[in-house]
C-alpha cells in the first residue's frame, strides 16, 4: 500500500519540509510551505515546470509545478525531476475546472506532495482527499464570495487574485488591495496576495493590507530561468503599465494578456473563441507574439530588465525589510 509520508519522491521531501518549517516561526505562510520566504511562483501553464520551479525553491521561495496544460505524464515527469534539481519544498497547482479525471490527483498523492494550490473550481470537490493525505491546500479566489466558499470547504489558506494579474481573471475587475482587505474582514486564514507584485514594495503593500505571502507570475515569466522565448520576455520588459488588456469580458474565461496585433481585435470585439489559445506554445517557446494571447499582468509596467530568480527574490526581501523598517519609524502618536 502507498506510504503518503514517502511517496514517489522518497523520504527526503518530508524530511526537508519538517526541517525548514522549524526554522520559520514568524509567518504562517512560511510555516505551512516550509520555505525560507513567503514568495510563491505562480502556476503558469507549460511555463511553471521543473526548471523554473526549482530555481525559485533553491532561492528561498516556493516553486509550483503546473498541471493546467493537461499533460499528465509530462507534469508527472516534471514533479519527479524536482527531486534532482532541489532539496527544498515545492508544490503543485490543480486547476479543478480543467481536470479531465482524477489521474492528476493520484499523481500528487503518489508523489508525496505536501502543498497544493487549487483554482478554477470548487475546492470542496477534492478537499477531503487532499487533506486526508496530509496535504495543505490554498485555494485561489477572485472575490469575497469565492473566499467564503473556500473557507467553508475547509481550505488552509487563500491565494487572493486581484484584477492586476495575468491569465484567467474575473470579469468584475476588483483591485488586489481592496480585495485583500475585504477578504481579511471575513476570515483569519493566511492570505497570499497575487496580481501586480514584482518587488519588495509591492510585497510590503500587500502585507500592510493583510497578506502574509505573495505570488508572482509575470515577474518570473520574464526571469532568466524562465523557459519562454526571449521575444516574450522582451515584450514584457518593453511594455508599460498600460500594456495589457482584459479580454473576453462577454464570455468565459476572461483573461488578461499583452496588447499585441493578435489581441487587439479580440479586445475590440469583447469576446474570444477558445481556439485563440490553441497555438500558445508557439508564442511561449517559438517566440511568435501573434500566435495566441500572451498572458501577462499589469506588472509588465514595473519590469525593466531580465534578472535571475535568485536576484529577484533577494532584492524583493531586502526591499521589503527596508520598507517595513522605515514604516515603523513613521508611526504617529495616538
Amino acid at each position: 500500500m502507498y506510504n503518503i509520508n514517502k511517496g514517489l519522491l522518497g523520504s527526503k521531501y518530508s524530511d526537508i519540509l519538517s526541517a525548514n518549517t522549524s526554522l520559520n516561526t514568524m509567518n504562517r505562510v512560511t510555516q505551512i510551505l516550509g520555505s525560507k520566504y513567503p514568495i510563491i511562483q505562480a502556476p503558469m501553464g507549460w511555463i511553471a515546470r521543473s526548471k523554473l520551479a526549482s530555481a525559485v525553491s533553491n532561492a528561498g521561495g516556493f516553486g509550483i509545478i503546473e498541471t493546467s496544460s493537461g499533460e499528465v505524464e509530462n507534469c508527472k515527469n516534471e514533479i519527479m525531476a524536482m527531486a534532482d534539481l532541489t532539496d527544498k519544498p515545492f508544490g503543485v497547482n490543480l486547476p479543478l475546472l480543467f481536470l479531465k479525471d482524477e489521474s492528476m490527483i493520484d499523481v500528487v498523492l503518489n508523489a508525496g506532495i505536501k502543498f497544493v494550490t487549487t483554482s478554477a473550481g470548487d475546492p470542496a470537490k477534492y478537499i477531503h482527499i487532499l487533506k486526508d493525505a496530509g496535504i495543505k491546500v490554498f485555494h485561489a479566489v477572485p472575490n469575497v464570495a469565492g473566499a467564503k466558499k473556500a473557507v467553508d470547504a475547509g481550505v488552509d489558506g487563500l491565494v487572493v487574485e486581484g484584477t492586476e494579474g495575468g491569465g484567467f481573471k474575473s470579469p468584475e475587475e476588483v483591485g488586489l488591495f481592496v480585495l485583500i482587505q475585504a477578504i481579511r474582514n471575513i476570515t483569519d486564514l493566511p492570505i497570499v496576495a497575487a496580481g501586480g507584485i514584482v518587488d519588495g514594495r509591492g510585497m510590503a503593500a500587500a502585507f500592510a493590507a493583510g497578506a502574509e505571502g505573495i505570488q508572482m507570475g509575470t515577474r518570473f515569466v520574464s526571469c532568466k530561468e524562465s523557459p519562454v522565448h526571449e521575444n516574450f520576455k522582451n515584450y514584457i520588459i518593453d511594455s508599460d503599465e498600460q500594456g495589457t488588456w482584459i479580454l473576453n469580458k462577454k464570455g468565459k474565461p476572461c483573461i488578461r494578456a499583452l496588447k499585441t496585433d493578435y489581441t487587439q481585435p479580440i479586445y475590440e470585439s469583447g469576446e474570444m473563441d477558445m481556439s485563440a489559445m490553441m497555438n500558445i506554445q508557439d508564442l511561449y517557446f517559438g517566440g511568435n507574439m501573434n500566435a495566441a494571447p500572451a498572458l501577462s499582468g499589469q506588472s509588465v509596467g514595473l519590469i525593466s530588465s531580465m534578472k535571475p530568480v535568485k536576484e529577484i527574490i533577494s532584492e524583493t526581501i531586502k526591499e521589503f525589510n527596508e520598507i517595513c523598517s522605515s514604516m515603523s519609524q513613521q508611526a504617529f502618536d495616538e
